[in-house]
């Protein structure tokens, strides 16, 4: 029998879940439904199947949440990194020429919840030996309600467990989709697939040659970089960007749907997370400090400061440190429209958080004004910043709490609680924590310009060197 090797698909920057999700720490990587984040429950997912092992294939901007987010939960496997995104084609492409051709993979994204894991465990049990035929398995969710925001498969002739996928078919209009569900032929198109490394690739150069001439070149002399598997970069831009759906499923003869009624969302909005958060009497999911009084049908999230709705119906209101969203619940699909436009005017709130996290911890921007910027800095026991300079800014470092190994220009020494150091502007210095427990110091930048890019890397434990 074919052994499975999950490919976790952990690319996209979830806009329609701004400002929680953002291009920096998109949706993957939080926990917005129960205590794992997305990519970690994915992996979880695993359990009850016989999977001897994985690759998670992610931005090269957000490696180290993967690794570090896999590691926590023992589930590390490869980390394949794109340089560029290209879809879905090309992804399953690259995980499916580094793999045994008698691997089957099962392709899952990294952002879908599933409620039911019996189900979804049956499910894809149930599809091995079509995949092991050589059929191109596809899952396909059993709607429980007409939605605009789904594909859809429709189903043909009976085939094993599953049915011939007769057609795909794009978002409809509710009308059309209430016909759909009405007709019980149709599933909501999940994005998973089960399917022959060796089978996926001889369609993929059937139907898409140029993708798979330009993985397979991209893949020549992949690199190992501490926990990741580098390709290419300048011959994976020449890629195609295409879907899987558009470059393999929809052109080849051998393409299957097996049903899954597994509790699936892809949480592809706020309205969606308020449909499967539980709630109270009223109808209202929260999360966070939140207080409510005579509100119905809302979905209030806050991640720090108690936020207090009264009075209101069918609302969306998330509160994050540096930006504050309300919506009705109609009108979310336009959260991305504002991400849009803040990204076009130059602002930073689209892309990065007030807290930012690192492979080392993380730091948040407290304060700042026209010559000085305030940082709370965070490190995580036995992690270490970079060995570095500015140009621009000079900084002051007062220990809050833990211990810190300082280097600052030619000394190395330690500091205590309520202990500073001050770096000139130009001096070579790094900061390392080698206790048990987070180091918290207070940052003070002065100078002209404090953009991340005005960081002169020397050393570096994370092979950010040059980067």
């Amino acid at each position: 029998m074919s052994e499975i090797k999950a490919v976790i698909l952990a690319g996209g920057s979830g806009t329609r879940l701004w400002p929680l999700s953002r291009a920096a720490h998109p949706k993957q990587f939080l926990a917005l439904h129960g205590d794992d984040t997305m990519l970690q429950a994915t992996m979880k997912r695993l359990h009850g199947l016989s999977v001897k092992s994985s690759v998670t294939i992610c931005n090269e901007e957000h490696r180290f949440f993967v690794a570090e987010q896999l590691r926590e939960i023992d589930k590390l496997g490869s980390i394949i990194l794109e340089p560029v995104g290209r879809n879905t084609a090309p992804a399953i492409a690259l995980a499916a020429l580094l793999s045994s051709e008698d691997d089957l993979l099962l392709v899952l994204a990294a952002d879908h919840v599933i409620q039911d894991n019996a189900a979804f465990t049956k499910a894809v049990a149930d599809a091995i030996p079509l995949a092991e035929s050589g059929k191109l398995v596809t899952f396909g969710i059993v709607p429980d309600k007409p939605h605009m925001g789904y594909g859809y498969i429709k189903r043909g002739l009976e085939k094993g467990v599953g049915f011939v996928v007769e057609r795909f078919v794009e978002k409809p209009s509710i009308e059309v989709a209430q016909g759909y569900v009405h007709s019980g032929k149709y599933y909501w198109n999940s994005g998973m697939f089960l399917v022959k490394a060796s089978r996926y690739l001889s369609e993929l150069r059937k139907f898409r040659p140029d993708i798979h001439e330009a993985c397979t070149s991209s893949i020549a002399e992949v690199k190992a970089d501490l926990d990741f598997v580098r390709i290419d970069s300048e011959k994976f831009k020449e890629c195609p960007s295409e879907s899987v759906d558009y470059a393999v499923m929809e052109k080849t003869d051998d393409a299957v749907v097996v049903p899954m009624d597994a509790g699936w969302s892809d949480i592809g909005s706020w309205s969606s997370l308020w449909d499967i958060s539980q709630k109270d009497d009223n109808g209202n999911a929260t999360h966070g400090d939140v207080m409510l009084h005579e509100a119905n049908n809302s979905y209030v999230r806050t991640d720090g400061k108690l936020v207090a709705a009264i009075g209101v119906d069918d609302l969306i209101i998330v509160s994050t440190k540096d930006v504050l969203v309300v919506a009705h619940k109609d009108s979310v699909q336009n959260v991305k429209v504002i991400a849009e436009k803040i990204k076009s005017e130059a602002r930073t709130e689209w892309k990065n958080h007030r807290e930012v996290y690192r492979p080392w911890g993380k730091y948040d921007s407290i304060d700042n004004g026209g010559r000085y910027q305030v940082k709370r800095i965070t490190v995580k026991p036995g992690a270490a910043l970079s060995v570095q300079m500015h140009h621009h800014r000079a900084e002051h470092w007062v220990v809050v709490s833990g211990t810190a190994k300082v280097k600052n220009g030619e000394k190395i020494f330690m500091l205590s609680e309520n202990e500073s150091t001050y770096i000139p502007l130009g001096v070579v210095h790094s900061l390392e924590n080698p206790g048990k427990v987070p180091l918290e110091i207070i940052e003070i930048q002065s100078g002209s310009y404090f953009g991340e890019d005005d960081i002169i890397r020397f050393e570096d434990v994370y092979g950010r060197v040059g980067v």
